[in-house]
């Protein structure tokens, strides 16, 4: 029972706030403070635990987890899995994993000749890319918020999280806008 909302949470948070699988199925029912939009993610990769602020919408979702698993289990602690099938453990990483790839195909997704499909780990990286993209499209410098992006991935530096930072048309598109408006005064005052 209730498979389907419990990973729909945990691809939520993956893609919603680029949490690795490992961190979001990691999550404990005190990790989350619903009234100040935070999540506590514990043992993320090197161990370390850091705080991730989340919207209204991951709020909405996580306050229904939380409803799901209270009503399951009365008496459930702080230190109980947010999402469980047995009440116990929390949900494996790799079942996550293994449910996002067999649910891939029917999805319809049009994979390139010579591309492997999508993985559970390619929300984290479709998370850093949109940040991206939103704060070009925002008129933000990203290069100025790359720390921000690095520190709520739990990277030590922008040099960990440049490895998703994948050039994509639409970001590629918004660089090239920004670059155009840079370099127009030059190219105005350039002899003909």
């Amino acid at each position: 029972p209730d498979r389907g909302c419990t990973y729909r949470g945990i691809f939520a948070l993956c893609y919603g706030l680029g949490l690795r699988a490992g961190e979001a199925c990691g999550l404990k029912v005190g990790d989350v403070d619903v009234d100040r939009q935070l999540l506590v993610v514990r043992g993320g990769k090197f161990g370390k635990t850091r705080l991730v602020p989340h919207g209204p919408r991951i709020g909405d979702l996580l306050a229904e987890q939380l409803d799901r698993r209270h009503t399951s289990d009365a008496s459930l602690g702080a230190e109980g899995p947010l999402f469980s099938f047995n009440g116990r453990r929390c949900v494996h990483p790799g079942s996550a994993s293994q449910t996002f790839h067999d649910l891939v195909p029917a999805l319809g997704l049009t994979v390139a000749e010579g591309v492997s499909p999508p993985t559970l780990h390619c929300l984290r990286h479709s998370f850093a890319v949109g940040t991206l993209l939103r704060w070009y499209r925002q008129g933000q410098d990203p290069a100025a918020k790359l720390f921000h992006l690095s520190t709520f991935l739990g990277h030590v530096d922008p040099a960990s999280t440049s490895i998703y930072l994948t050039i994509t048309a639409e970001l590629f598109d918004e660089a090239n806008q920004r670059y155009e408006v840079f370099a127009a005064p030059a190219w105005q005052q350039a002899p003909r």
